[in-house]
């Protein structure tokens, strides 16, 4: 029996099966499109309300990820537990995963509600602009006190993807997207809940999906191929060991996109121009990121199954196809996105802001700098996500705290800001505002999407066992 994305030819020989890996590929692509959809979506809902706006949510939004990707804990390890029970058809044990995460969740629920409600507290060390902090106070307290439902969306998507299913969540996805659309309309200007209600549809969209992700689980199919219905009882022993693996597995992203926070506080900091225009960027170049993390999730799920299977030189050579696959789209698509950047950020600011011009015409300039990453972003991806379908999340999250809070923070620091202007007098402060803060964003990719790539090419993930 072929191995996942396996191919024998007329005269014996293995290869990798291009159009295997492109199957799986595809729908998870099409997911990851989907929420472009909604990121791009839901900043021109806030764009509506004011560049001010824009900022505030823009500071704010990597954070909300942070605290999805810490306190989700058991819910990150999901795909990687799946698949790897999938390839060995251990398939009650795959439900089981997906049960252990969603009792988690519901045990972190008080938690995301007690952050969401320290939104003054995690505020104040920043020194925003009064309006803007107001803005992303009424922002973070419903976003993050609702993020429960994200965490549980995202393992629910997790078991379908580990199985190798992603028309699920790419049902799931749409679901979500479309009442999030309409819900942004509802919530910010037909009640007149302004930013908040942003939030609030995002919220009440992901629970949508919570709902029918459920549900499909417990369909007719799962039901007879993996007990779905029968593996729902919490076991403490089973939540201890999806949590060690699945907190080192939060904290590889989020030490990442704790920096990239930090980052865009500086931007907003520096002015809501800076701050409008690192936001559009970053939205912008999702268009490259996305579906980049598409990729890599199937390198996630081919390792899995592959390791699972007992074949763990037939998953290094699968994962470094997945790699190879990411690296070469994203550097392709963002030079794409910044070629196009003059015609396309102005669709996201309001005509009757008068910070919007000043906001596209930097973010013009800044998407070259975001383009010139996008490449190692690939390695970055595609490395970090077939390492976690080999289970191997320690090591590389020792190595991105690092090089993202030691390297990346203070070097965006003294290349953002001048004498006087930033948080902190002991670092050299050299004034170059957001471009230089992007130049700082493409040393860190470059050095980190090297690092993970370095320690996939190793091979000692070969020798861990889950």
């Amino acid at each position: 029996m072929n191995l996942p994305a396996q191919r024998v030819d007329a005269d014996g020989r293995v290869h990798v099966d291009q159009r295997a890996v492109l199957a799986l590929a595809l729908p998870l692509m099409a997911n990851s499109a989907v929420q472009i959809v909604l990121g791009l979506t839901d900043v021109w809902f806030i764009g509506r309300i004011s560049t001010r706006a824009l900022a505030a949510v823009g500071a704010m939004q990597w954070l909300v990820l942070v605290v999805v990707l810490v306190l989700g804990g058991a819910g990150n390890a999901v795909q990687t537990l799946v698949a790897q029970s999938f390839g060995a058809r251990r398939y009650w044990r795959a439900s089981q995963a997906l049960w252990t995460a969603l009792w988690a969740t519901a045990c972190a629920a008080p938690l995301f509600v007690l952050v969401g409600a320290a939104r003054h507290l995690i505020l104040a060390p920043f020194g925003f602009d009064a309006g803007i902090e107001g803005l992303a106070a009424a922002f973070w307290y419903p976003r993050v006190g609702g993020a429960f439902a994200g965490a549980a969306v995202w393992a629910l998507l997790g078991f379908f993807n580990g199985i190798g299913r992603p028309r699920s969540t790419l049902l799931i996805t749409l679901v979500t997207t479309v009442t999030n659309a309409v819900l942004n309309q509802i919530f910010i200007f037909n009640l007149g809940w302004g930013i908040a209600g942003s939030a609030w549809a995002t919220n009440c969209a992901q629970l949508l999906g919570v709902g029918l992700g459920i549900m499909i689980f417990l369909g007719g199919r799962y039901r007879q191929d993996y007990r779905s219905h029968l593996m729902w009882r919490p076991r403490a022993r089973q939540l201890l060991t999806q949590l060690r693996l699945g907190l080192p597995m939060g904290l590889l992203p989020a030490s990442d996109l704790l920096g990239f926070a930090i980052f865009q506080m500086m931007q907003t900091r520096l002015g809501t121009a800076g701050g409008a225009a690192t936001q559009l960027v970053i939205v912008l170049t999702s268009l490259a990121y996305m579906p980049g993390y598409g990729i890599s999730s199937a390198g996630t799920t081919l390792v899995g199954q592959s390791i699972g299977a007992g074949a763990r030189d037939w998953a290094q050579r699968v994962g470094s196809r997945v790699i190879l696959l990411a690296a070469i789209y994203m550097g392709a698509i963002g030079v794409l996105i910044a070629l196009g950047g003059p015609w396309v950020l102005p669709l996201f600011t309001g005509s009757h802001d008068t910070d919007a011009v000043a906001a596209v015409a930097l973010g013009v300039h800044l998407l070259w700098l975001a383009a010139a990453y996008q490449f190692f972003d690939g390695l970055n991806l595609g490395s970090s996500l077939c390492l976690r379908g080999a289970g191997d999340v320690r090591v590389p999250a020792m190595l991105v705290l690092p090089v993202s809070l030691l390297l990346f923070v203070p070097l965006a620091h003294s290349l953002t800001f001048a004498p006087g202007q930033g948080w902190v007098s002991f670092l050299p402060q050299f004034g170059l505002g957001a471009v230089g803060g992007w130049v700082a964003v493409l040393v860190y990719v470059i050095v980190l999407g090297s690092t993970l790539f370095l320690r996939w090419r190793s091979r000692a993930w070969q020798a861990i066992r889950i």
